[in-house]
């Protein structure tokens, strides 16, 4: 039996929807109203065999009211320039790691810098995700930046932190520094994400990967 979650329709003009297509590997009896996903539904599309988020440290510490803590897998400092043009034209920077000393810790001095998270994420067509700081980086005078997740992407992502904070900040080696949230689509997309960035950072390549639909 599969699981249910009966949302109030009153939060949408348009009502309930599926979270995912009935022909998805990812299809399981859930609907959602359109919105943000909540913890127990986050927690139920956890699940195997394609989990939500995969790779994770402390479920039970990351888990939120409305969406999961992503946290710190490597930072590094860029060592050379980009470019951005039309037709794909596109060169990324080269960076280099920091390493974490004996305590964990990278000391991070005024600038930007390019971080991995540890967690995969795979979106069914149904979800697309975007990501905040947590509270306490932009209290120590740090913020993070980070581009939309789109339905159907599937990888261990990338974030720009920028520390503005004079006497610079420490961050620890797992350290939960993004707060991610899942929104529903009021239907699940026929164009789920196919870009470059499509499974980045997966050991096992389709380890996590979507299965996208045919034509």
């Amino acid at each position: 039996m599969g699981l249910h979650f009966d949302v109030q329709r009153a939060l949408t003009p348009i009502g309930r929807v599926p979270i995912v297509s009935h022909n998805s590997p990812f299809h399981r009896e859930v609907t959602q109203a359109v919105g943000v996903l909540s913890s127990q539904q986050i927690r139920a599309m956890l699940a195997p065999p394609h989990p939500l988020v995969a790779g994770l440290i402390d479920l039970d510490e990351q888990l939120q009211a409305n969406g999961i803590d992503l946290t710190l897998r490597a930072i590094g400092t860029f060592t050379g320039g980009g470019r951005l043009g039309t037709g794909g034209d596109r060169v990324l920077p080269e960076t280099d790691d920091l390493d974490f000393g004996a305590d964990g810790l990278v000391r991070l001095a005024p600038g930007p810098y390019l971080a991995r998270l540890n967690e995969i994420v795979s979106l069914p067509p149904g979800v697309m995700a975007i990501a905040r700081p947590r509270s306490s980086l932009l209290r120590m005078g740090a913020s993070v930046h980070n581009a939309v997740w789109d339905a159907g992407y599937s990888g261990r992502s990338q974030v720009l932190i920028v520390v503005h904070n004079p006497a610079g900040i420490e961050l620890g080696r797992d350290a939960r520094i993004v707060q991610m949230v899942f929104l529903t689509l009021d239907a699940p997309t026929d164009a789920p994400y196919a870009g470059a960035y499509q499974y980045e950072a997966i050991e096992q390549p389709g380890h996590e990967a979507l299965e996208q639909p045919g034509p």
